[in-house]
Parts: structure tokens; sequence; C-alpha cells
């Protein structure tokens, strides 16, 4: 089974993680980390998936459940179970382990980004939606780069030793999700086209790591 966290304090923008769960085989169940905190049981669990939220790392004050999750990201490295963070979840993954999050320029368009020579990227191309205002400015204790942006040094990162990857960016977020993200976050043009996206390659990727033997070592 796979357990995806929902991050995402207002409900007008879950269709992030409603998006997120079309992708993927149907034995998911999704906790609502902003209405239950805690700790979700790891029973049966194959891997977890941490997703978005336009709420910041940083509003722990304001989100009291954010501390519970950061402890409960720390128990999923030291028991070595397989994990993806995106966006909100690539940011509070670093944190939890020590890292340093930001809130700097919003980008929202198609970035070049430099993937690394990782089985997550396999046969993803560079170009990748970015919807995004704060940033991995120091990566968590084990975490290494794994992807760049001109403007974002820590565009994706891996756990050097648990089977950990995060990245900053919504592989869920394909042209037919353009039109509410649109709405409401606005979208700037350039050269780059969806035709060249597939970055939703990127969570087949994640969930065969999830049951090969080189996670399971």
């Amino acid at each position: 089974m796979i357990l995806i966290l929902e991050n995402e304090v207002d409900p007008a923008y879950r269709y992030f993680g409603e998006a997120l769960v079309s992708h993927l085989p149907d034995e998911v169940e999704v906790y609502d980390y902003p209405a239950r905190g805690g700790t979700p049981p790891l029973d049966g669990v194959e891997a977890v998936i941490i997703g978005g939220s336009t709420a910041g790392v940083y509003e722990a004050d304001d989100h009291p459940w954010m501390d519970d999750e950061k402890a409960f990201i720390r128990k999923l490295v030291a028991e070595n179970v397989p994990t993806l963070g995106i966006c909100f979840g690539h940011q509070i993954i670093n944190e939890a382990l020590g890292g340093r999050v930001e809130h700097r320029t919003t980008h929202k368009e198609l970035e070049r980004i430099a993937l690394a020579d990782d089985p997550l990227f396999e046969d993803v191309n560079d170009v990748i939606p970015a919807v995004h205002g704060d940033y991995v400015v120091e990566p968590g204790e084990g975490m290494v780069g794994l992807a760049a942006a001109n403007y974002y040094e820590y565009f994706g990162t891996r756990h050097r030793d648990a089977p950990v990857w995060t990245v900053q960016f919504h592989p869920e977020f394909t042209e037919e999700l353009r039109a509410p993200i649109e709405r409401d976050f606005g979208w700037d043009e350039n050269d780059r086209s969806f035709a060249d996206v597939n970055a939703v390659k990127t969570l087949g990727n994640f969930l065969a790591l999830a049951t090969s033997r080189q996670v399971r070592n």
C-alpha cells in the first residue's frame, strides 16, 4: 500500500493531491496531516509520498502538525521506508533532517532542470513545470543534491543511505492541471512546451525503486 501524506491547508487547492492519486495504483491511503497530526501507522505500507502545500515549513507555529510530521519523517528515514517528497514534501524532509528552507522569488513556468543520473529520473525529460516560492537553501543531514535549476541549487535531493528522494516539482502537474494552477497562481509563458513534459514518469520510477532490491538492501 502507498501512503500519501496530504499537507494542503486550504481545501480549494487540494486538486494537486487528487491529481497525484489519479497517477498511482489503486492501493493508496491518504493521511490528512493538517486535520489529524500525529503519526500514521506503517502496517502494510510499502512506500510513502509526501505531498505539497500552500503553507511554508517555517510556519510550524501556526501549524503544529508540522512538528509531528517532521518526527514521522525522521522515523521513515531511520526505518528505511521508501519515501518521495514533492514540493512542500521536498522542503519538510530536508528541514526535518536539519536543513533550511527560505521564501524567495516565486517561479511559475516551465524550467529546464539539470537532472542527476539517478533511477528516479529514468526517461524523464529535463523540461519541468515549476510552481513554488520556497527553496531548500541547505539540505538536511545525509541529503545530497539530485537536481538543479539555474536559480536553485537543490531542486531535488536524495539521502545518501536511506531510500528517500525529494523533488521541488510536482510530477502530477500535467498540462491537464494547468488551468486551475494558472487560475490560482498565475503562469509565465516562455519558449518551452508542455509537449516536452513527462515528469509524471518520476512517480512510476519511484514505485519501481520502492519494490526493488536496490532499496531493500
